[in-house]
């Protein structure tokens, strides 16, 4: 198995019971620490058919382009009589080809909630009970931008409302069915009312000065989290619980609390497939199927934070009455699953990523550096033009 970052198979024990009730399989697991590397690896052994493991993952942001040209190095779950009606629907559009093909299937996906900071929120005179705190933003983004210039007004010294204005443009735009790519696979983030909505509230917080001017996942964003510098993560999957455990520690325990989005969406999530290499398909297929059945989504959920891609799992016992020993009191199964049900069904393009992240890198401009948001809007447009003409 080839993967990336932690999908939560060997934390669950999921390994070992396999192979204890399957003796003729051995499993072993390459793991890449991040993305970037993985997928750069992959795409080149892809090109070669060669190089490959018997199962290998996918980021949700790398999935359009594996069903694009790359199809072909995938096997089809529908050769094998997989059985798909589990997942929820859009996850199996995603790694559906233009063909009919399905080659991958879906292991997690990303329902965000707004999570914040119990003391913090205590200290600047805002509500702290988290059906309140939904209710504070309940009306919109805008509710949310307003209880950030009120936090500001009496917040703790050195402490901002949100970590960044790209944060905050990752949860507007999520919520949209569409963003930067259309149903016939266009390119449309100029013209996508999600992007100018999300660009337009993200440029107003940057000029609020609320934010904490951070790029997300930098190291001086891991200080700022670990140091209690924001209030608030406006895009907070169920996965970044794992994140911000892992970066604030015991000083963090028990701050922490998980509010509804005033509009859900979803923020990550990845595949496992089986590749057309594989010299053991009928085995590897079994295997992904299992991996990804109802049953061990659950367990993965319930030990490494990963919410499941079935719908199925999503209602089991097991996830409805998860809870975190990290985030006493929250019951981070119902959150989630509730915010998993109003998630929109977007269309993914092999450009996806690139695009967010350069309009990303123009609010950072606007933060860091003073640019005015036309000029940064421009930046964005220019630099696109030069990169998707490549």
């Amino acid at each position: 198995m080839g993967l990336f970052g932690q999908f939560g198979y060997e934390e669950a024990g999921l390994y070992e019971e396999y192979m204890d009730a399957n003796p003729h399989i051995t499993i072993q697991q390459d793991l890449t620490s991040e993305n970037a590397d993985y997928i750069t690896q992959l795409r080149t052994r892809l090109a070669q058919n060669s190089g490959l493991a018997d199962i290998q993952a996918v980021e949700v942001g790398n999935i359009a382009e594996m069903t694009g040209e790359l199809s072909p190095r995938w096997v089809d779950f529908n050769e094998y009589d997989t059985d798909l009606s589990h997942f929820v629907p859009w996850k199996v559009d995603q790694a559906t080809d233009a063909e009919g093909r399905v080659i991958a299937l879906g292991s997690d996906i990303g329902p965000t909630g707004i999570c914040y900071r119990v003391d913090h929120f205590e200290a600047a005179g805002l509500p702290t009970d988290r059906e309140e705190v939904s209710e504070l933003f309940a009306g919109g983004w805008e509710d949310y931008l307003a209880a950030g210039e009120e936090f500001m007004a009496n917040a703790p010294d050195d402490v901002a409302f949100l970590d960044s204005a790209g944060g905050l443009f990752n949860a507007v735009v999520s919520a949209y069915e569409e963003r930067y790519t259309n149903e016939a696979g266009e390119v449309v983030y100029q013209e996508s009312e999600g992007v100018q909505t999300a660009w337009d509230l993200s440029v107003q917080a940057a000029e609020a000065g609320i934010t904490d001017q951070q790029r997300q996942f930098a190291d001086e964003w891991e200080s700022a989290l670990a140091n209690g510098a924001f209030a608030t993560l406006p895009a907070c999957p169920a996965w970044m619980l794992t994140t911000i455990q892992s970066h604030s520690g015991d000083a963090g325990a028990g701050l922490w609390d998980v509010a509804r989005s005033p509009a859900p969406s979803n923020w990550g999530g990845s595949f496992i497939g089986v590749t057309d290499a594989s010299r053991h398909k009928e085995e590897a297929v079994a295997l992904a199927e299992w991996l990804t059945a109802p049953e061990q989504q659950a367990k993965v959920f319930s030990n490494a934070g990963n919410f499941p891609s079935s719908a199925t799992a999503q209602q089991s016992d097991d996830v409805q009455n998860a809870t975190n020993e990290y985030y006493p009191g929250v019951p981070t199964g119902q959150i989630f699953s509730a915010a998993a049900a109003e998630i929109p069904s977007s269309p993914i393009g092999p450009n996806d990523q690139i695009i967010q992240e350069t309009i990303t890198n123009g609010l950072v401009t606007i933060e860091q550096q003073g640019n005015d948001p036309e000029s940064a809007w421009d930046g964005v447009v220019s630099n696109l033009d030069n990169a998707l003409a490549e």
